[in-house]
């Protein structure tokens, strides 16, 4: 009989379970969304809901095997991906007593006075990340606010870590996902027990440390009990979802440059040591392969933006879609092919380019209409300049990056659903003016968790060659010169205007888009 393995990947907004064959392809998926609900009289908190949304995980293991018939003893190796930086505390029981999302912005004021004392300067260039929605914060805020649970504590890991732990019992942890806590030692790839001790922590709160891909446990009675799953199978680490999606998409090698355009947008290079950025504006993560460490610029919102002028102002082309069989998105691109490079004038401001220290975007707008000549000022230019806002972020990252490695790509990956399209990713290529390429699988973390559980598995010897066996590309977009030297233009102004809508946040005349907490 055929023989599979699953990915379950826990995401902001939803989790998943993903059936994939030997050779990368998707079986059979089931979904389902959660919401993080805040704490009753704790601004900025959100709660992880380890109860519910176990059920859930375990929901969509047994959805997706009944889907295609796949029987439990077909599943030869589990994995899991999740979210970064949400994070789950145990008692020595090993009951859950505390988790988040990595939304959680409670601990505003630890963040601000660690920044104050000079601490947030010190974690950064031992770990790579900040501590905006990191871990050290909140476990302040959890030893100030619920001393008992806090001396409680025995077990720490992040979302995917609490996955695995469901399905085998063991506590461990990946360097991709636990390097998101901003408690590791970038270079040893593991715990940094001086983090730790800033944080009220004792080493022995913190798991093993398995490289992506190792078999972690088997899967127990009681979990075979509550997914369907067979006793035994072998449950293997995954890891942080950016990391596994540049896996499922073969970016493996240093100085390979990925801009993954989902939700969020991170604009990332590997690099085979763990450089850190001196300016504290981008973040420094271990990558799944062993021996190689990843350097993002997070564009805020980018996609999501998208989809708020899809739903506020689109309902004719998502009616056309409909009508069609289409996605809105497409019917969208196609309204906007025809409008010039500058939107006709329309400008996007939404996303900042990221500044770990201080990580302030200005209030969400459109700007720089033309009343007087409405066709060529309108719907389909603001959808033009929201992709340029986009890919304006993406260039500015890759000029920080550049900065730091000392190296020009001449080749950038695309990813994710931004990907999908036939603008957005030709608009990136001119922006940035380099050749874009965009692989067969867009949502690829799903994919990258699955090359895990398959080298865990024994179908491969390890990540790298699972992920050329099973990585493909699509298409590649060359840059138009006359476009990119209208950029270079376009880009310098965009920054200007950006500046001066962010003084507007920096008076109080407007809120943000968004504010990291401590700034």
């Amino acid at each position: 009989m055929p023989q599979y393995v699953m990915a379950v990947d826990a995401g902001t907004g939803s989790c998943r379970a993903v059936i994939f064959d030997k050779d990368g392809h998707q079986v059979s998926i089931a979904q389902h969304e959660w919401t993080h609900l805040p704490l009753p009289g704790v601004p900025g908190s959100q709660v992880f809901d380890t109860e519910r949304n176990w059920a859930l995980i375990a929901h969509c293991i047994r959805e997706a095997m009944f889907a295609k018939s796949v029987s439990p003893s077909q599943v030869k190796a589990i994995s899991a991906s999740s979210m970064r930086e949400g994070m789950v505390l145990y008692d020595r029981r090993g009951r859950e007593v505390w988790a988040c999302p990595n939304v959680d912005s409670r601990a505003a004021a630890e963040a601000a006075s660690m920044i104050k004392r000079g601490t947030a300067e010190k974690i950064f260039f031992e770990g790579g990340d900040w501590v905006s929605i990191t871990a050290p914060p909140r476990l302040l805020w959890i030893a100030k606010n619920e001393p008992e649970l806090f001396r409680s504590v025995a077990h720490l890991g992040m979302i995917s870590d609490w996955i695995l732990y469901r399905l085998s019992g063991k506590f461990v942890t990946d360097p991709s996902i636990g390097s998101s806590s901003a408690m590791f030692n970038l270079e040893r790839r593991s715990w940094s027990i001086k983090v730790a001790e800033l944080c009220g922590l004792k080493a022995d709160v913190l798991p093993e440390v398995l490289e992506s891909g190792n078999v972690a446990g088997e899967v127990t009675k009681a979990a075979a009990a509550a997914t369907g799953l067979s006793p035994g199978t072998p449950v293997v680490t995954g890891g942080g979802d950016t990391q596994l999606g540049l896996l499922g998409i073969g970016v493996t090698d240093p100085n390979r440059v990925t801009v993954v355009g989902g939700s969020f947008w991170q604009t990332t290079v590997l690099m085979d040591r763990a450089r850190i950025d001196r300016k504290i504006r981008l973040r420094t993560l271990c990558h799944v392969v062993p021996g190689q460490w990843m350097m993002e610029g997070i564009g805020f919102y980018c996609g999501l933006t998208m989809r708020w002028f899809r739903d506020a102002f689109c309902q004719s082309e998502k009616e056309e879609a409909r009508r069609h069989g289409r996605d809105a998105y497409a019917v969208m691109e196609d309204l906007a092919a025809s409008v010039p490079p500058g939107s006709n004038g329309v400008m996007g401001v939404f996303s900042n380019l990221m500044n770990s220290r201080r990580w302030v975007h200005a209030s969400p707008s459109l700007i720089q209409f033309d009343i007087g000549n409405p066709d060529r000022s309108g719907k389909k230019e603001c959808i033009r300049a929201i992709e340029e806002s986009a890919g304006y972020v993406a260039l500015g990252h890759l000029k920080m990056i550049e900065s730091i490695i000392r190296r020009h790509p001449t080749e950038v990956m695309m990813t994710g659903g931004a990907s999908k399209g036939k603008l957005w990713p030709q608009v990136v290529s001119d922006i940035l003016g380099v050749d874009v390429s965009v692989p067969v699988v867009k949502e690829s973390t799903a994919l990258g968790c699955a090359i895990a559980a398959g080298v865990g598995a024994g179908w491969n010897s390890d990540l790298q060659e699972a992920a050329s066996r099973v990585a493909r590309i699509e298409k590649r977009i060359a840059p138009s010169a006359a476009n990119h030297r209208a950029y270079e233009r376009l880009y310098a102004n965009w920054l200007e205007v950006y500046d001066r809508a962010l003084g507007m946040v920096e008076e109080g005349l407007v809120r943000p888009l968004w504010r990291a907490v401590g700034t």
